[in-house]
């Protein structure tokens, strides 16, 4: 009955067999995890030859070099004219008749200061010994020319707010040249006469920031020294 069992009578052909399967499976994971490690080792190198994408930059500010000073001719090959003043021609004899008027003559109220050397101008140069030109910044004064200029546009003057309170008016008499273009050159204005200092600034700056009608002389358009009077009132309601 029991001769015949099935682990009492092995196949002798079975041990061979199960000890090549596990062989060849020993082989096939051995190259499984050479493979892996190789490969592990490929990428490590790739990883390590590839370069980083952010880069580290120093940048140093640039040192600003200091402005080189301007070089200025010696006088002697200029010539420039001197700065200085011209004097004003004191009559000392009366005349009997009206001595002509020279349309042409020169007027310039900067060169009458009395700064500088006598003789001069005030566009000439400290130390200039060249001639004093005639026909530098030709002005006419107003009574002279065939045109006087007119104010065309230009801001309200601004009522110091105090003084408005307070119930003060004011006058400011100025004096500027007028140039060719209708604008009014900062450099020449004068206060003649105000009766408050406070009243002097916004008059300045209505002067200044207006536009005018140029004078003319012979139809063409000249430089005109004017006076402005600008008055501050305060409307009363009737």
């Amino acid at each position: 009955m029991f001769d015949n069992l099935v682990e009492s009578s092995p196949h002798r052909g079975k041990i061979g067999g199960t000890a090549s399967s596990s062989l060849m499976s020993l082989v096939i994971h051995g190259l499984l995890i050479y493979v892996a490690v190789m490969a592990t080792m490929k990428v490590h190198e790739v990883i390590a030859q590839t370069p980083g994408d952010t880069n580290i930059v120093f940048l140093t500010r640039p040192q600003e070099k200091p402005p080189e000073p301007e070089k200025q001719a010696p006088l002697s090959s200029l010539t420039p004219p001197p700065k200085g003043f011209q004097n004003i021609k004191i009559v000392t004899e009366i005349p009997t008749s009206i001595p002509p008027v020279n349309l042409n003559e020169r007027f310039d109220p900067r060169d009458y200061t009395g700064k500088g050397v006598e003789g001069g101008i005030d566009k000439g140069v400290v130390g200039g010994t060249g001639p004093v030109p005639t026909d530098l910044a030709q002005v006419y004064i107003s009574s002279v020319v065939d045109e006087i200029p007119i104010r065309l546009s230009g801001p309200t003057p601004q009522y110091p707010s105090i003084l408005q309170q307070a119930g003060m008016e004011g006058h400011v008499v100025t004096q500027v040249v007028i140039g060719m273009d209708g604008r009014p050159e900062p450099e020449t204005f004068r206060i003649i006469s105000s009766n408050n200092a406070a009243f002097e600034r916004p008059a300045r700056e209505a002067v200044l920031r207006s536009v005018y009608r140029p004078g003319r002389m012979r139809g063409e358009a000249v430089r005109v020294l004017v006076e402005i009077p600008v008055n501050f009132q305060i409307n009363k309601a009737r």
